[in-house]
């Protein structure tokens, strides 16, 4: 091959080596892309399955120092400034827990004229197609000297602002719960229309107002749930999905023989839901009394804080925290 050859061989050649090194680089280029991709998806996190909440996160000794404070900021008769003072009590820890809440004052009739009532809610974000209603009255029974009603209504307080902390805490993924502090549920003279539990009355009628009712899964109501020698008496005018659900709660946490199917209706806060067709259950100790089967401390002077154990309000709170996580899991209202 002479020099001439040669020359015209290295001008063929030339073009074809530009475009071989142009081919290189676009593999190189797509084999970098497709190899960011596929990091990309493996990298997404799994998604999340709710497990429920942790019952043991729930301290009885935490619930026990919210009913102290609480008592010692003065509680009293629903209408009374006292009254109006515990709404903002309630209000204020709440917020201070991070809790999203407000007060719905309304009026009412009662025996001694119009009264403003005030119900206090928190809550806590969850699933919107279904609600969990944790209630408590904080109202005092009037008429009765140096009445404090540490068990009455001291301790249902309580164990929802003690729940708060832990519901609050829990991971995403649970039911949107509402914690409910209800006012007026005593009566001035006797039940009746215009007579106790205006709080839940008008609770009940909003939530139907609103559309809502068909959303709820359960109101729990803690009611005298204090006591040192604690004797849960569930009254038969009670859910009976929701008493299966507490009893289960209460095997699996063991103290199952605290809790019993009490042999009477009994009329409280969680009445009003029943009647608007939304599944409620009453969790109260109606044996608060000096020796067993004896309810002699329940409206009377000997209603104080000694009465009661962080013990008998850790029992209760866990066995709620059980039961609204088997709620959770169950299909949603109106399935």
């Amino acid at each position: 091959m002479d020099r001439q050859d040669l020359q015209d061989n290295k001008r063929d050649s030339f073009p074809k080596l530009i475009l071989n090194i142009m081919f290189i680089h676009v593999k190189i280029f797509f084999s970098f892309f497709l190899l960011l991709v596929g990091c990309g998806q493996q990298t997404s996190p799994p998604p999340v399955i709710w497990s429920g909440y942790r019952a043991s996160d729930f301290k009885g000794s935490a619930a026990f120092n919210e009913v102290e404070r609480f008592l010692n900021s003065g509680s009293g008769v629903a209408g009374s400034p006292e009254a109006l003072k515990s709404a903002n009590y309630i209000l204020n820890r709440l917020q201070e827990k991070g809790i999203s809440a407000s007060i719905d004052a309304f009026e009412d009739n009662t025996p001694n004229g119009i009264k403003t009532f005030r119900n206090v809610m928190g809550v806590i974000p969850g699933k919107p197609d279904r609600i969990v209603i944790l209630g408590a009255h904080y109202d005092l029974k009037s008429d009765i000297e140096s009445f404090v009603g540490a068990n009455d209504s001291g301790s249902g307080v309580g164990l929802l602002l003690a729940l708060a902390t832990v519901l609050k805490a829990a991971p995403a993924g649970g039911p949107e719960v509402w914690l409910v502090f209800l006012d007026g549920e005593e009566c001035r003279v006797s039940y009746g229309a215009n007579d106790g539990l205006h709080g839940s009355r008008h609770l009940a009628a909003k939530l139907v107002a609103d559309g809502k009712a068909a959303k709820v899964q359960a109101f729990i109501l803690a009611d005298m749930i204090g006591d040192k020698n604690l004797s849960v008496t569930i009254p038969r005018n009670s859910d009976p999905g929701l008493m299966s659900a507490v009893f289960k709660a209460a095997t699996e946490a063991g103290t199952r023989a605290t809790f019993s199917l009490c042999d009477y209706s009994i009329l409280d806060d969680h009445q009003p839901f029943l009647d608007k067709g939304i599944p409620a259950i009453d969790l109260i100790d109606f044996q608060y009394g000096s020796a067993p089967r004896l309810n002699d401390y329940w409206h009377t002077a000997a209603d104080t804080l000694d009465k009661l154990s962080p013990a008998s309000l850790e029992t209760v709170g866990q066995v709620m925290l059980r039961v609204i996580s088997g709620l959770s899991s169950a299909s949603p209202p109106g399935t």
